[in-house]
């Protein structure tokens, strides 16, 4: 019995150890944040407005702007890059391709790139002058320079190609690592029933991987609803705002406009709230009680 205890103790002092850090890094900030979003002023001249930051939200067009691009390249660029995960992780799962580990490298690698330095490459690429206006104008698919970074539209685009382009690879191998556990006889019973790989595609591979997309469809939100990197380094947030998104806002908030903690705090906490929403929502659509 002693004994038992004992090590049921030394258990505890290993747990313990985790959970003062976690309650002292991660829990107590959110905490101060949540206090800190109900409170408004500079530096330690705070004082407590209620709701009156929350209430600011609705008449604010700029985190307005910020919030509907956010979700834009959310419903816009996670479905694409699930869809072109699953797409790669199943031609890469093929036993007969050649040079499978080349591509399974290849199309890793720019997930372990550095967000800036990647970035900055992507902001020249696309530049007036860059690769990408000198490819399409040599191939004749366009006939002037398209302003990538400029306008609007297509600076929106630049954004989502290049989270797309960095994250695909991520998502990929978990598939790629999901579909290597799978029974091949599986395949080979659907094609002996005359399934197309199409067929196979939906009918088989997709519902065996239903649990991996919807953890990589979360992490995938909250991740791209955090977007940060890629929007201050690629378009600032250009042209007009047309770009920014709502980390870039706080972060605005905080160190490039009038320092206003209060209020960049409750702009954080709509990302919560979205985080924990969509989750749910994902959780509901995959059909997952658990």
């Amino acid at each position: 019995m002693g004994r038992g205890m004992n090590r049921q103790n030394t258990g505890w002092l290993f747990i313990s150890l985790a959970v003062a850090a976690i309650t002292i890094f991660y829990f107590y900030p959110m905490l101060q944040a949540l206090l800190l979003s109900f409170q408004s002023g500079m530096g330690a001249n705070l004082e407590y407005v209620g709701l009156a930051n929350y209430i600011r939200l609705f008449n604010d067009p700029t985190f307005l702007t910020a919030l509907k691009n956010t979700l834009l390249y959310l419903l816009i660029q996670v479905p694409l890059m699930i869809v072109l995960a699953l797409i790669f992780s199943v031609l890469l799962n093929d036993a007969t391709l050649k040079f499978r580990s080349f591509f399974r490298i290849a199309i890793f690698l720019p997930c372990v790139t550095s967000l800036v330095a990647y970035s900055v490459i992507f902001k020249y690429l696309f530049g007036m002058d860059g690769l990408v206006n000198q490819f399409l104008l040599n191939v004749s698919l366009i006939s002037a320079p398209i302003q990538w970074l400029s306008d609007p539209f297509w600076a929106k685009v630049t954004i989502i190609v290049a989270i797309t382009w960095r994250w695909t690879g991520y998502n990929m191998i978990f598939y790629l690592s999901s579909l290597q556990n799978v029974d091949q006889s599986i395949y080979e019973a659907a094609k002996i029933d005359g399934a197309t790989p199409f067929q196979q595609f939906t009918k088989i591979t997709i519902p065996m991987l239903k649990p991996i997309i919807l953890f990589t469809s979360i992490t995938s939100t909250i991740g791209t609803l955090q977007i940060f990197d890629e929007v201050v380094n690629i378009t600032n947030g250009g042209p007009g705002n047309a770009t920014l998104s709502i980390s870039q806002y706080i972060y605005n908030l905080s160190f490039e406009y009038t320092p206003d903690f209060g209020y960049a705090s409750t702009v954080s906490y709509v990302i919560v709230m979205l985080v924990i929403v969509l989750s749910i929502v994902q959780f509901k659509v995959a059909g997952e009680k658990k």
